[in-house]
């Protein structure tokens, strides 16, 4: 017997009897085979899904019959659709079709209404933002409004306050009457003559404009009998003087009066058009004759017994030869002013005659085109000089003094040693005409006579870096051939050199600073020379010789040039402001009854901040300094700008006050930033003008065809801060459209 078997046959009783059943079953268990377990388990399986069908069938058969909610399956169901109901089913599809078609119209109606409302919430949302956009503008606007009350405030205080006159167009106080006769003063006090003493400023009133006066040279004329002005000089004096703003026709109103004396010419040579015919008159007339009728001079209608603010004019032209064109040697002529080219020592009165150059140029117009051109600074020859010494007479009446004959003569040995030395540098220097010139008349001035012709001199003048002008001996402070070597030298761009310049007058000296034009030594640095002209850089070169390009075109090139400075030299010296500037109106493209179409100005859809006070229209300052900018700029107005000729309402040179001076004594006009403390954007937008005094621009616009994007720049225009106006300049040969609509800029 096993184990097993000894365990189960070991209980009794009761106890005994159970253990039997359990051990009879786990007897079975444990003789079962293992594929019967698989089977059982396949079969409970398998009997699962039919028992779950069951079961839900009869959870269905359990749903009430009148219940709605019926699943597809039991609609289906045919069996279950009574004959009742299926005649009912069309009356039941209509009743659906009415509901539905009665709710997709609610539907619409709602879906409409709610569309609506949003398009509403929407409207009124944008209506929203443009009120917060005005009212933020009209806020600003009301900032701008109130800093322009301030500074309208700040107007009128200083308006009440202001000491000194609102300057503009000085008003004319001219004369009333011709001068009277007075007598005729002495000889000994003529020759000490000054502006103090020989002027009558009664007649020019500072805000007289400087009126001048003009004798008619055909009318009254003031030249010996056999002897007439040139007629080029006649026509184009009258012509020029009338171009120029200072002209009257009233004596009355005369300040100075202008005579034509000269170039005067014999009769016989009017007829020839050479400029050296007049040196074939017979030498014994030119000595003894005078072309100047003294009688005639003072029986002028307004000379006034002893000629007073009457100005002589002697231009050279025609007759260059040595010694002619100083026609008021030993003349009384009283308390006139001399303007000519050629004076003596004794008879020049510095300060109250005038030395001008020979009118050598053509009436007016462009004169650029007998320039050189600037470059190269340094030419082909370094120093340039073509003349010849006329040898005097032993049967001359003056003889020339020795010491300055050997001076001369030790001149020129230097100058002819420096040619031929040992130097990389070339020289054109030629002492005697090649071919000769014509055998001039006697004369008591030692001066180089002018080799060949204008076109010749100037062909070498363009290739010499300098050339060299030699002072005339004897008591001689200007001569005509030395005026005329300086006219051509600057025409040429050649830098004069003028040896003796410390004896010499040069033209116009009292406003044009000669200086920074031409090199001036004395003859005793005559060895010297050489080196000073090596040590001379390029970019001074081309400086000086700029400077005389630009003093030569403005002041010497033509008859206009040369009668204008005259003017201006005297109007100068007398401390009268020159004539305004004639405004230029513009031609406006509208005729004068047509008024332009407007549109609505374009607001900006961002509010910005402000941008300045709003203020009517202001002009710039003008005319404020009519007697201070020839005192205190004459120097530059004559050199730099070079146009003496004209007062300008302002310029962009005009001084400026220091930083600190507008809060000590000088704030008229100022709006400092912040009242002086500075500030950011906010305190210089509320500024008026800023650190300097208020101002106004102008907006000056170029359009060509191009309607609609100039309408665009303009309508961007509108109500911005110190603008005073803007010009449209209509480039184009189609005049714009009639129905074109111009933006309103305020």
């Amino acid at each position: 017997m096993t184990s097993y078997e000894s365990l189960a046959g070991s209980g009794s009783g009761p106890s005994g009897g159970g253990g039997g059943v359990s051990g009879s079953a786990c007897h079975w268990l444990k003789h079962m085979k293992l594929y019967r377990v698989g089977i059982i388990i396949a079969a409970c399986l398998l009997l699962v899904p039919f028992v779950f069908y069951y079961l839900l069938l009869n959870d269905e058969g359990n749903i009430p019959s009148n219940d709605i909610h019926r699943s597809r399956s039991q609609l289906e169901t045919l069996e279950e659709i009574s004959p009742l109901k299926a005649a009912d089913l069309k009356l039941r599809i209509d009743e659906m079709l009415r509901i539905k078609g009665t709710v997709s119209l609610e539907l619409r109606d709602l879906e409409a209404r709610r569309q609506k409302l949003q398009s509403d919430i929407g409207l009124y949302n944008q209506k929203i933002d443009e009120l917060k956009q005005e009212l933020a503008r009209q806020q600003t606007e009301l900032e701008r409004l109130k800093i322009s009350v301030e500074q309208a405030q700040v107007a009128q205080r200083e308006a009440v306050l202001r000491n000194t006159p609102e300057l503009a167009l000085p008003k004319p106080l001219i004369s009333a009457s011709v001068p009277g006769a007075n007598r005729p003063m002495p000889v000994g006090h003529v020759r000490g003559c000054k502006m103090s003493t020989c002027f009558d400023h009664s007649r020019c009133s500072l805000t007289s404009g400087f009126p001048v006066y003009l004798y008619d040279p055909d009318v009254s004329s003031v030249v010996s009998g056999g002897f007439d002005i040139d007629g080029f000089l006649k026509t184009t004096i009258k012509q020029t003087l009338g171009y120029n703003a200072h002209l009257t026709s009233d004596p009355k109103k005369a300040c100075v009066f202008f005579v034509l004396v000269g170039e005067a010419l014999p009769e016989q040579e009017m007829m020839r058009n050479s400029r050296y015919g007049a040196a074939n008159v017979d030498g014994a007339k030119r000595l003894t004759a005078s072309s100047l009728n003294v009688t005639k001079l003072k029986q002028l209608p307004y000379w006034g017994g002893d000629g007073r603010n009457h100005v002589l004019l002697n231009f050279a032209r025609r007759d260059l030869s040595i010694g002619t064109g100083n026609v008021f040697r030993n003349v009384d002529t009283g308390r006139a002013m001399l303007v000519q080219s050629s004076f003596e020592e004794a008879q020049f009165r510095k300060g109250f005659d005038l030395v001008v150059p020979p009118i050598l140029g053509p009436p007016g117009g462009d004169v650029w085109q007998e320039c050189s051109p600037m470059l190269p600074a340094r030419r082909k020859y370094l120093l340039s000089f073509q003349g010849e010494m006329n040898v005097q007479n032993q049967t001359s009446v003056v003889r020339v003094d020795d010491e300055a004959e050997t001076v001369d003569d030790f001149i020129l040995e230097h100058l002819k040693e420096m040619t031929s030395g040992r130097t990389q540098d070339r020289f054109m220097l030629q002492f005697e005409c090649i071919p000769a010139t014509e055998q001039r008349n006697p004369s008591t001035v030692r001066d180089w006579s002018l080799c060949g012709t204008d076109n010749s001199r100037k062909s070498v003048l363009k290739e010499a870096t300098f050339t060299l002008l030699l002072a005339p001996g004897g008591n001689s402070v200007s001569s005509t051939l030395f005026q005329a070597r300086l006219y051509e030298a600057l025409r040429a761009g050649a830098i004069p050199v003028i040896l003796g310049g410390d004896q010499m007058e040069l033209p116009y000296a009292e406003t044009i600073d000669w200086r920074r034009v031409a090199v001036s030594l004395p003859k005793a640095r005559i060895t010297e020379l050489h080196f000073l002209l090596r040590a001379i850089p390029d970019a001074d070169l081309l400086c000086m010789r700029r400077q005389g390009r630009l003093i030569w075109e403005r002041y010497l090139s033509s008859v206009q040039a040369t009668v204008d400075t005259i003017i201006a030299s005297l109007r100068d010296r007398l401390g009268i402001p020159p004539k305004p500037i004639p405004p230029v109106v513009a031609h406006s493209v509208f005729n004068a009854s047509f008024v332009p179409l407007k549109s609505d100005p374009v607001l900006d859809t961002e509010p910005e901040e402000s941008l300045g006070p709003i203020e009517p229209p202001y002009p710039s300052p003008a005319f404020r300094r009519n007697y201070t900018a020839h005192l205190m700029q004459s120097r530059e107005a004559w050199n730099d700008w070079a146009d003496p000729f004209a007062l300008y309402p302002q310029l962009p040179f005009d001084p400026v006050l220091p930083s600190d001076a507008k809060f000590i004594g000088s704030h008229m006009g100022f709006r400092p930033i912040g009242k002086g403390a500075g500030g950011a954007g906010k305190e210089f937008g509320e500024a008026l003008g800023g650190n300097y005094p208020r101002e106004q621009f102008t907006i000056v616009i170029l359009t060509y065809e191009r309607e609609q994007v100039l309408m665009d720049s303009l309508s961007r225009l509108y109500g911005l801060p110190y603008l005073h106006k803007v010009i449209v300049v209509w480039n184009s040969p189609k005049p714009p459209l009639e129905d074109l609509r111009w933006p309103d800029i305020g």
